[in-house]
């Protein structure tokens, strides 16, 4: 067995290589890192001091080609936006939802215009306006319309494009209508049948269908019946990682294997003449994990405890004992040669790290009864202090009530309802008269957690923000909470909350007065632009709101504010009322309810709007703004020409925001923009043709123009004819649909500039 040190320092060392590849803007020559990695082996195996580079060099090296292979396996750009003859298998539990199927596949064979085309991997599809039953690994042959991974980038927002690439997407899109849509089979047994099996039979023995979802959730991993309100119930307690299999409830599982062995050892003592005991409950331990984890689908979670009680079992085999942290490192080294890009996921970094301090308290701090019950009371606090600065890294938002919520729901979740659980699976294939009563008792127990979580989750500090953290403050707090737990007798353990300090209270970079910031989100094919003075905050349109429930203002506008480091805001206007303006409104009325609200469409708003007018003028901060459009009864007729046009000015310069107006008022629009610095522009109706005419763009000469588009949407918006027009006119063209969000400073001196843009400054190779 290697020993602690060992094991410890080429765990670190083969991470510290994984890690430096994430951070490239693009990925190094695959066979000039392969032989650098072979020389500095070749130097660790004759100079042992060479060993850690060489070991780093292995780590870099490797991800360098995973990550190269995985980038190459994506969708050809050249590909995007045809369809595809597709053949191939359904990955995990398909989703059914009232506006479409949504699903995994994963794909044996494909054809484009007929011919045999090399496409390998999984990809995401939704199947819209479908009757079709979709069964857990069945086999079918698709019409698809396909896109390589690509996803919004805001300040604070989620990177679905990283998210593709840990989980192996290589494409996302939707089933096309066609008479080729046709099931071809479904397997006798598979892992996820057997998963949605139990699922129903829970379903049908749990009277409540919310009870009934919970218990699914904690017994297969099946998240399908959970709410919105749910996952925001569960963050607010801070016990996300419990709504599905965790790695700890594994641990339990295997728990319940040494216990299985213990019973059939003791019906059969002889049995022990055969085969050592000891083997027995390892092996048994292990395999029981093993089937627990199948039936989570295999998550990272799983897959690492499941490592580390590999580890273990080995050892108790082979007559060996291991340490905590040893098995930890050799759990951590297993993930890292099997799928480098497991770093990518956040669910890596929280099930390490917390379980690396819970190690390293109990070793500081004792083992026995005394270490378990530290364990379940200040282990909570230990693992939410240590575990803050990586869930305001990765989520943006912690939960403070999550202390005592975890105190609640880990020993209950994991030594009473997984057990159940795991007692009532058990008895559906043995005796499924005597399952009902006992998923029953589970369900209500389940049923009594969550109303008590449900009353925890509007207690204060239930959700806490903060500005988007910089690296070397995550270090920093990192460092804060282990020098935190020391050991007694370690002098001044209080000042590691110092180091919290960066994280909690971070450098602001609000305008001076007389200046403004202004950010065009990435809300795809849409519009949302944040504005702010030195004491004052302005949302002009939300983003879109779509049936599935995914909401533009939840989902982007919120989180950036936060990133940004703005927790107010005094005004909201939305140009008009279409769905791709207007469509988050509701999401942002609830977040600031005390917030002025103005509407180019009041009477279409589903929110109490006052009505958009020209002449409407107001001050904040040295910073002018201006209603200039819709006109008292000259209004255009469509609906996109009653957009609320509105001008800011500041010395410096600036912007005039113009909705979806098109050609037909820009004349009256352009007229009411008084003499003066020639703004900044919104280009009107995401550049449709009907829009941005040439006089339009001659009367103003802006310095520059920002449209906000989707990615190859459907409208082919900026259309080709505007985007020349801006170009004959001489007036740079910034595009969200290839920048992400834009932000452009307005300073109290000097000239309108863009300072940042979002898709370039995180750029990684992941993005191309």
């Amino acid at each position: 067995m290697v020993n602690v040190r060992t094991a410890v320092g080429a765990s670190v060392a083969l991470l510290t290589g994984v890690l430096c590849v994430q951070w490239l803007p693009a990925l190094p020559s695959r066979w000039w890192c392969l032989w650098g990695a072979i020389g500095l082996i070749a130097l660790g195996w004759r100079w042992p001091y060479w060993r850690w580079c060489a070991y780093a060099a292995l780590g870099f090296a490797w991800t360098v080609w995973r990550a190269g292979v995985a980038m190459d396996a994506r969708l050809p750009i050249e590909w995007e936006g045809r369809d595809f003859s597709v053949v191939g298998t359904m990955v995990g539990l398909p989703q059914v939802k009232a506006s479409a199927s949504e699903f995994r596949f994963s794909v044996e064979q494909a054809s484009l215009d007929g011919k045999p085309v090399i496409l390998h991997g999984r990809l995401r599809l939704a199947w819209y306006r479908t009757a079709a039953v979709l069964e857990p690994c069945s086999r079918w042959q698709f019409s698809l319309r396909l896109k390589r991974p690509r996803g919004l980038i805001n300040p604070g927002g989620a990177d679905s494009e990283r998210s593709s690439l840990e989980r192996g997407l290589i494409a996302t899109g939707y089933v096309r209508e066609s008479r080729t849509n046709t099931q071809l089979g479904t397997p006798a047994f598979c892992i996820d049948g057997v998963r949605d099996a139990i699922a129903k039979k829970i379903a049908t023995r749990v009277p409540d269908p919310h009870d009934a979802a919970l218990l699914q959730a904690f017994s297969v991993g099946d998240t399908r019946g959970l709410s919105q309100r749910d996952w925001e119930v569960a963050r607010a307690n801070g016990i996300s990682h419990l709504m599905a299999i965790s790695g700890f409830h594994v641990g339990v599982a295997a728990v319940f294997g040494v216990w299985l062995a213990a019973f059939i050892y003791w019906l059969w003592p002889g049995l022990a003449l055969r085969v050592p005991g000891i083997q027995a409950k390892a092996a048994l331990a292990w395999l029981v994990a093993g089937i627990y984890s199948a039936l989570a689908g295999f998550g990272l979670p799983t897959v690492r405890s499941l490592l580390m009680i590999a580890v273990v079992a080995w050892a108790r085999c082979s007559r060996r004992q291991s340490t905590g942290m040893q098995s930890l490192a050799l759990a951590l080294i297993a993930i890292l040669l099997v799928d480098p890009l497991a770093v990518l996921a956040a669910g890596f970094w929280l099930s390490f790290v917390g379980v690396a301090f819970l190690i390293f308290s109990l070793t500081a701090h004792g083992r026995g009864l005394r270490g378990f019950l530290r364990e379940l009371s200040m282990g909570q606090l230990l693992m939410t202090l240590s575990l803050l600065p990586l869930t305001m890294w990765f989520f943006g938002e912690s939960s403070l009530v999550g202390v005592l919520s975890n105190l609640i729901a880990v020993p209950f979740v994991s030594f009473v309802i997984v057990p159940g659980a795991l007692l009532g699976m058990l008895l559906l294939g043995a005796c499924p008269p005597l399952a009902t009563p006992v998923l029953r008792l589970s369900g209500w127990l389940v049923h009594v957690q969550w109303w008590l979580f449900e009353r925890m989750a509007v207690w204060p500090g239930s959700h806490w923000y903060l500005p988007a953290m910089q690296p070397w403050a995550l270090g920093l707090a990192m460092l804060g909470a282990w020098w935190l737990f020391m050991p007694r007798g370690v002098p001044l353990r209080g000042l590691g909350l110092l180091l919290f300090l960066p994280l909690i209270w971070p450098p602001s970079s609000t305008p001076q007065y007389g200046a403004f910031q202004m950010w065009v989100l990435d809300v795809g094919q849409g519009l949302s632009v944040l504005l702010r003075t030195q004491h004052h905050v302005l949302v002009y349109d939300t983003g879109a709101r779509y049936p599935s429930g995914f909401d533009l203002g939840q989902a982007v506008v919120l989180p950036s504010m936060r990133a940004l480091g703005i927790d107010r805001l005094d005004m909201l206007m939305v140009s008009h009322a279409d769905n791709d303006h207007a469509g988050g409104a509701p999401a942002m009325a609830s977040a600031f309810p005390a917030a002025r609200r103005y509407a180019g469409e009041p009477e279409r708003s589903s929110l109490p709007m006052a009505a958009c007018q020209s002449g409407q003028h107001w001050e904040w901060d040295g910073v002018r703004f201006k209603v200039l459009y819709p006109m008292a009864g000259k209004a255009g007729g469509k609906v996109n020409d009653r957009s609320c046009v509105l001008l800011i000015e500041a010395d410096g310069g600036r912007v005039l925001l113009t909705g979806d107006i098109s050609s037909e008022v820009e004349a009256q629009v352009a007229a009411a923009v008084e003499a003066g610095a020639a703004p900044v522009l919104l280009v009107p109706h995401h550049g449709s043709r009907s829009s941005s005419s040439a006089a339009f763009i001659g009367r103003l000469r802006p310095p520059l123009a920002i449209v906000s588009a989707g990615w190859r949407n459907r409208y082919g918006h900026p259309h080709p004819d505007v985007v020349q027009r801006y170009a004959k006119a001489g007036v740079p063209l910034w595009n969200t649909a290839e920048s992400g969000a834009i932000q452009l400073e307005v300073a109290a001196d000097g000239v309108p500039a863009v300072t940042a843009t979002w898709r370039q400054r995180l750029a990684r190779y992941w993005r191309e």
